[in-house]
Formats: C-alpha cells, sequence, structure tokens
C-alpha cells in the first residue's frame, strides 16, 4: 500500500533514490557483498538504488521502521516524512506533502 502522501509519487521516489545513495552500505539490503557492489556499473548501481527506494515506500506503509545497511529508515506519519538516520543523527529526510 505504502504511505500516505500528497506530493508526485516519481519526486518522492527521486528523493528516496537520493537518499539511500548517501547510505555507503544500502546494498547489504538486498543482502549483495561489497564485490557484488564494486562491480556494478553506475547505470546498474542506480537501478538498485531505484528499487530500494520503491521497496522502501511501500514497506514502510505496514512496517514503520527498516534498517537499510548502517542507517534506519522510519515513517513519520505526523510529520509527514520518511527520515533516514545514521546511529543517533539524522541522515536525511523525505517530504511527502
Amino acid at each position: 500500500m505504502g504511505v500516505k502522501h500528497g506530493r508526485d509519487y516519481e519526486y518522492i521516489l527521486a528523493d528516496l533514490m537520493k537518499a539511500v545513495s548517501q547510505i555507503s552500505d544500502s546494498y547489504l539490503f538486498f543482502e549483495m557483498e561489497p564485490s557484488e557492489w564494486d562491480s556494478l556499473s553506475d547505470a546498474d548501481r542506480e537501478e538498485v538504488q531505484e528499487a530500494l527506494a520503491e521497496d522502501l515506500f511501500f514497506a514502510l506503509g505496514t512496517e514503520p521502521m527498516i534498517e537499510v545497511g548502517s542507517a534506519i529508515v522510519i515513517y513519520d506519519p505526523e510529520g509527514h516524512r520518511i527520515n533516514f538516520l545514521l546511529g543517533e543523527a539524522e541522515l536525511t529526510s523525505v517530504t511527502l506533502i
């Protein structure tokens, strides 16, 4: 089902892709080895990040918190945001409205 949003999905997806690209080990979400990630072309990495962004958008509708590599992604329905945390610090966030 995904998260509730007011912005166009394409803009949210682009922001989510940008956010997951900031997680240096986001490939762990797909159980990839570092060597597998390193061997991908830039275009293939972008496809993986797009798939991850889409998975997060829809999964956060049922699971409010998901680990992605060393980061945690949290859906904040009251703030209409998806927050990306690395440890205790906020890495970035994506607005939904």
